[in-house]
């Protein structure tokens, strides 16, 4: 349970979003724009003389977000009803496992249930396909986008599901969020170009005329002259961008992870970042608010199953995530990116999931070992969570040891970095740190797409 302290830092990252959210809603009565449409529609319908056309007679957009607010708020009820009754019948079918981060405690032996991810995962598509039954009313074009999106999310949904039961080895945990993401690249009809800093454009054109880089860059992609190289259309390297992008976020998210509350909280976070930027764009009507509100729409169903999620996940954890949830966060994300039309903004919200897979990146390739699990290390006596080792002799990897002579190296996760830096703390402590390391990251993010952005592009 999240407690009183719990409840109030979960609630810090959503206060952005939460302050956009409030003064949309109040420049308007949205429930009496909403009724007033809805008798409108209704009426159109059955004198048939719409002719087709329900674009035009879309409601606000202020009424559209009260409504998903509202089923948001149903998807955090639902799931943080269920996940108790779900629980049991895992435990039953034996779907549990030890917490590895509370050996010789007394909950050591205890069974902790697994794959819950399964409850907010199911719950987000029952609460996604009630907001696309008025979204797609409204937004007929952006019908196709829908789809794939519940397609795709339904794919890792169910990847991640038979993972936890059936422990996929990870060829086939890379391999399969690339087909999840084809319906998604299939529907994209976004621009494949990409603006170059002012600063690199000389090394491009020059007096006109491309220069022997931007000559040698044009066997692979299309640069503009009529730009004046300020433009490059990547065209199908684009696309390969955007499928690398679903493998990651699915990905990153499992690899970071170990102690309880970090999966469900980073999520939580980056949907909160997320959710900010697209209201962002929609209170400014900025010319890709369309997507935008798709994007904001999966946000709030994502935000609400997640934060109930964390309330069963928080230390000490009565429930585990498992792959199911890391698949399921990292797909959604990936989904919004890509049919929202900021992928590049993103990553910025995803820095310290980069920068962990970078530093992991050694002992994912078997340059260096790789146990199985890289998660810190609980002492019993402190019962303070440290940074977990490898074996290995005095000779090897020197590059990594801090005494050149020593047998054990630090598994090289973000997590056990932190404690190496600011030493050992409790698990609860531990996560609480990381996830202020993720708003702090994200705050960043915000930092380079809206202020650092306008030094190196045109306005």
């Amino acid at each position: 349970q999240l407690g009183m302290n719990g409840t109030i830092l979960s609630s810090i990252p959503f206060l952005p979003p939460c302050y956009i959210l409030v003064r949309l809603l109040m420049e308007n009565n949205p429930l009496h724009v909403m009724s007033s449409w809805l008798q409108e529609f209704i009426q159109h319908r059955l004198n048939g003389s719409d002719n087709g056309d329900v674009s035009a007679g879309a409601p606000p957009v202020e009424s559209q977000l009260l409504v998903y607010v509202m089923v948001a708020a149903f998807g955090y009820w639902a799931t943080n009803y269920l996940i108790p009754a779900i629980k049991e019948y895992t435990l039953r079918k034996g779907i549990s496992g030890k917490d590895m981060g509370k050996r010789g405690t007394s909950l050591a032996n205890k069974d902790v249930p697994e794959a819950l991810g399964i409850v907010p995962g199911a719950i987000f598509l029952i609460c996604l396909i009630f907001c696309l039954v008025g979204y797609a009313t409204a937004h007929p074009t952006k019908l196709l986008d829908c789809n794939s999106a519940i397609l795709s999310i339904c794919f890792m949904l169910f990847l991640g599901f038979t993972d936890d039961v059936l422990d996929w080895p990870w060829r086939y945990k890379l391999f399969l969020p690339t087909v999840a993401s084809l319906p998604l690249l299939c529907c994209y009809t976004g621009s494949t170009s990409v603006v170059v800093p002012i600063q690199l454009r000389p090394f491009l054109m020059q007096d006109g005329m491309l220069t022997l880089l931007g000559k040698v860059m044009c066997y692979f992609v299309v640069v503009d002259e009529n730009a004046d190289g300020a433009i490059i259309n990547l065209g199908l390297w684009y696309l390969l961008y955007m499928g690398m992008l679903a493998v990651f976020c699915t990905n990153a998210i499992n690899i970071y992870a170990g102690i309880n509350g970090l999966e469900a909280g980073q999520s939580y976070v980056i949907g909160c970042a997320v959710l900010f930027h697209n209201l962002i764009e929609i209170d400014a009507k900025s010319l890709s608010s369309e997507n935008h509100l798709f994007s904001a729409m999966i946000m709030l169903s994502f935000l609400g199953v997640t934060l109930a999620l964390l309330k069963h996940n928080w230390y000490p954890a009565s429930v585990f995530v498992g792959d199911t949830f890391c698949y399921f966060a990292g797909m959604t994300f990936a989904v919004v990116g890509i049919l929202g039309h900021f992928s590049k903004t993103l990553l910025l919200f995803f820095i310290p999931q980069v920068f962990n897979f970078l530093y992991s990146t050694p002992q994912l390739f078997k340059i260096v070992p790789c146990p199985r699990h890289r998660l810190p290390r609980f002492n019993a006596k402190t019962g303070l969570m440290e940074p977990s080792t490898f074996d290995c002799k005095p000779g090897e990897y020197r590059w990594l040891k801090r005494k050149k002579d020593g047998t054990e190296v630090v598994n090289m996760t973000l997590i056990n970095l932190m404690l190496q830096v600011l030493g050992p703390m409790s698990e609860r402590s531990l996560c609480i740190v990381l996830l202020g390391l993720q708003v702090i990251f994200c705050g960043i993010g915000f930092f380079i797409r809206y202020s650092f952005a306008q030094l190196v592009f045109d306005k």
